[in-house]
């Protein structure tokens, strides 16, 4: 009775439901593509530090919630939607906005584009494992398939954005060419210290003048000690010297002078003859026989006087210890004058060399001060050399993809709606039919008007006597 009553309100009731739940499916996402992401180890690399990268451990250690949790973030992140919503238009005006019910606002739409990308993409990790589920439906079966991979391209960039800092071979070349730079000016300013003060290894001219000056000193006070026993030794001769004559008594022999005595007694013999011939011609006390006689006279005197002195023949000879003392004190003397020279040219060759080492350890300073900074800078040229093909290699990594993580699951073009059209028209059917019982049993139950005498008789508690038909009344 009920249905029969209300008939036309049921009718339409569930026309009216049927249909708005068919245009509401129709509404709704159909398609859902899906896709996953692995997070892995497939790269280490280096920090960035300004020291040298130590070396790569190669130890595998297992991938933590914290990690898997970051990802999951990473893949919400609402510059990550943008660019997906920018790249698939999804930032399109809405309905509203066509309506002009609503202003049409080109950064309003993105941000919409983006809640709603934000509530219909769902990521959740799969439990005990590394993986990454992602699910979207779309109404459209290539929509959903092109926003997937929208995300996973836009997820790769901005992983090797956060995980690698941008620009960083930009900034490691340009510290390339500052630390050459740095360092041809240290080798240039060594090279000419070295052409400027003409050494080339100035520490170990250094330390070889300071042998030389050890031994010059060494030599130079070997000099004056010695210089002090010459003169030492030239006092002892000259005393000795003096101490011995120079020359010594060898043989002594007397002899008659033979040839005086000859030469007298020709001498007598001929003055003999000479008074003789006078005596024959002269008498004996004539003047020039009494000469005679006084020269015969000498002459005998001169005979017995050499006869009874005779010629002392004495034979010197130089002495052997004055000699000695002369000759060693002539020795010790041009020694002495040796040693004196051979002092004088130590004693210059002393300072000249005490001067050299002097030069040569200010040299070495300056010559090690360049060598440090040429070491700091060649050790900065290399490393940042380093760097950049870390650098390089890091961006040709990400060039080529290969990150921490992997899209193991493909999100592909869906061929089939989430739900199929006669499941929709079941569940339209059963809308349709509660909702119109329902709506007929509510007028029903607020229907104040009586329908049949039994009601009334109900009511009333009376009973009826006389009722008409419908038609009649």
């Amino acid at each position: 009775m009920v249905f029969f009553r209300h008939r036309r309100l049921i009718l339409w009731s569930f026309l009216v439901a049927f249909a708005a739940v068919i245009a509401f499916a129709s509404s709704l996402p159909r398609y859902e593509a899906s896709m996953r992401v692995l997070v892995r180890r497939g790269r280490l690399d280096p920090p960035i530090t300004p020291q040298a990268s130590t070396q790569a451990d190669f130890t595998r250690d297992p991938i933590s919630e914290e990690e898997i949790n970051s990802e999951v973030e990473l893949l919400r992140d609402d510059e990550i939607l943008r660019r997906v919503a920018l790249k698939n238009g999804l930032a399109k005006p809405g309905l509203l906005a066509t309506l002009h019910l609503r202003s049409d606002d080109n950064k309003a739409n993105l941000e919409r584009a983006v809640r709603r990308l934000s509530d219909g993409i769902v990521v959740e990790p799969i439990r005990k494992t590394s993986l990454i589920q992602l699910h979207y439906r779309s109404r459209g079966p290539a929509l959903a398939s092109n926003v997937l991979n929208s995300l996973a391209a836009e997820y790769a960039a901005r992983h090797a954005e956060l995980h690698r800092p941008s620009g960083e071979l930009a900034f490691f070349d340009r510290q390339v060419e500052s630390s050459r730079q740095a360092l041809d000016s240290a080798e240039s300013q060594l090279l000419q210290f070295s052409q400027r003060e003409g050494v080339v290894a100035a520490a170990l001219e250094r330390d070889a003048a300071l042998v030389r000056l050890a031994d010059a000193e060494a030599r130079f006070h070997q000099l004056r000690q010695q210089i002090s026993e010459s003169e030492q030794r030239v006092r002892t001769l000259h005393t000795e010297l003096l101490a011995f004559p120079p020359r010594t008594t060898g043989d002594v022999r007397f002899t008659d002078n033979a040839q005086l005595l000859e030469k007298l007694k020709s001498k007598l013999l001929e003055l003999q003859l000479k008074r003789t011939e006078l005596l024959t011609r002269y008498e004996p006390s004539y003047r020039l026989v009494q000469e005679v006689e006084t020269q015969i006279a000498e002459a005998r005197g001169a005979i017995e006087r050499e006869e009874h002195a005779p010629v002392r023949d004495e034979t010197t000879e130089k002495d052997p210890n004055h000699e000695w003392a002369k000759a060693e004190l002539e020795k010790a003397e041009v020694d002495l004058r040796s040693l004196q020279a051979g002092a004088g040219t130590a004693a210059r060759e002393l300072l000249a060399s005490r001067k050299n080492a002097s030069q040569l350890g200010e040299a070495s300073i300056q010559q090690e001060d360049l060598q440090r900074t040429a070491k700091v800078a060649e050790e900065s040229y290399l490393l940042y050399l380093r760097k950049r093909e870390e650098a390089r290699i890091g961006d040709a990594l990400d060039a080529k993809g290969i990150l921490n993580f992997t899209v193991a699951q493909v999100p592909v073009e869906p061929a089939l709606p989430v739900r199929s059209n006669l499941s929709f028209g079941f569940i339209a059917l059963l809308a349709a039919t509660a909702s119109s019982t329902s709506l007929a049993f509510a007028a029903e139950y607020f229907d104040s008007a009586f329908h049949s005498s039994a009601e009334v008789s109900t009511y009333l508690q009376a009973p009826v006597l006389a009722s008409l038909p419908e038609d009649v009344a």
